[in-house]
């Protein structure tokens, strides 16, 4: 059985007004995440399926997001199974922050990716 390619977007070409899915731990969105992104940890996104649904009513698409891309293509997978338009923002936070892109973190120190 052949598996269809996992859409995937490189993090420096997700729009700058895109919307983006955070699916990391705490931890890791407190140390350096995406300002106006989204936060549901990969374990809470069944439960909290509502809000993204919400959050994208009007049909944009979903890049997701975590530390190297592993979890978000599951996410992006599971959210198109359910419909949306999801893509998986491939070498996650590792590649957005290697790419220049902007971070902010919770407290006032320099943003990182745990």
């Amino acid at each position: 059985m052949a598996f269809a390619q996992m859409p995937e977007v490189e993090a420096a070409a997700v729009p700058a007004d895109g919307f983006l899915l955070d699916v990391r731990e705490n931890d890791e969105w407190a140390a350096g995440h995406v300002e106006g992104a989204l936060h549901v940890p990969m374990s809470e996104i069944v439960a909290r399926f509502g809000e993204l649904t919400e959050a994208v009513a009007d049909g944009r698409r979903v890049h997701v997001v975590c530390r190297v891309g592993g979890r978000s293509a599951q996410v992006a997978q599971y959210l198109m199974a359910q419909g949306l338009d999801a893509v998986n923002v491939g070498g996650g936070m590792l590649a957005w922050h290697a790419a220049g892109r902007p971070m902010v973190s919770e407290g006032g120190q320099p943003a990182s990716v745990l």
